[in-house]
């Protein structure tokens, strides 16, 4: 994660950096600081991971919708605010109950992430698509891991997973240089999986979302367990697990559920047991 060196916000803000609403089984977690380009300060990073740990802990809540208020995802960390918590080692991000937006660190998510993204994304905002598991930019969308420009290296995942996403090549490209890129070269590393025009991409993410939320849940999420732990572990872990796991999901509500739908022709109403 870095910076684009956006001030901080004037003493006595009190909106809220995150914006947190449900629709139905999908969660909608916003950044909020658009007159700062969504520049995170110490405060809106604490409050996104206490989003993250809202999503993880509600069982009704089925997916995660990342999207940002204004013209711009992100302009990086502000480091006006959390410049010497950096040099210190002081930068406790994640409060108790939230899980880490990155993905480094605590516990991991087993539900599908998605984040829709324009204007300006820098830095951190690259690697929470990075630790995400669908990615929408809009056409205007400029992306930038920017942090050797800034005397220091990517801390929010990028250069793990930045080389496997995209090829050593590429993400050293972008990231050794600083240089902006936009959404086509993204879409082309596959750093995004769609291009929409500009504004319509949070639409896209939420009819994604729906799409997934409509899915037995518990399935999404065994999906998303075993794939992760092919790409953590192994191919050989994750084919282990594959039988337990169907004799699992055979066994639950959801299957009974989805069966009933196939042999009657309608639509399935998962209940995630």
């Amino acid at each position: 994660m870095s910076t684009d060196g956006a001030p901080s916000a004037p003493t006595g803000d009190d909106e809220p950096r995150i914006l947190v609403e449900r629709r139905g089984h999908v969660l909608l977690i916003g950044l909020n600081r658009p007159g700062k380009r969504n520049a995170a300060d110490l405060r809106m990073l604490r409050e996104l991971a206490a989003a993250y740990g809202e999503f993880a802990g509600d069982e009704e809540a089925r997916v995660a919708v990342v999207h940002a208020v204004g013209d711009h995802f992100t302009g990086g960390l502000d480091l006006a605010d959390v410049g010497t918590r950096i040099a210190s080692g002081d930068l406790d991000l994640v409060p108790e109950g939230g899980v880490d937006p990155w993905q480094l660190s605590g516990p991991p998510l087993d539900k599908p992430v998605i984040v829709a993204v324009q204007g300006t994304c820098l830095t951190l905002g690259i690697e929470l698509i990075l630790a995400a598991d669908i990615a929408i930019a809009a056409d205007s969308t400029r992306f930038g891991q920017i942090e050797v420009a800034r005397a220091i290296l990517p801390f929010g995942g990028a250069t793990m997973r930045f080389p496997r996403v995209a090829g050593w090549g590429d993400a050293m490209r972008w990231m050794l240089t600083g240089d902006l890129f936009d959404a086509a070269e993204a879409l082309r590393m596959r750093l995004v999986q769609e291009v929409v025009p500009h504004g319509s991409q949070l639409d896209r993410a939420l009819e994604l979302a729906e799409r997934i939320a409509a899915q037995a849940p518990l399935a999404v999420r065994a999906t998303i367990a075993n794939a992760e732990l092919a790409r953590t572990v192994g191919p050989a872990a994750a084919a282990a697990r594959l039988m337990p796991e169907l004799r699992r999901l055979a066994a639950t509500e959801d299957a009974r559920i989805g069966m009933e739908a196939f042999l009657t022709r309608t639509a399935p109403h998962y209940l995630g047991r």
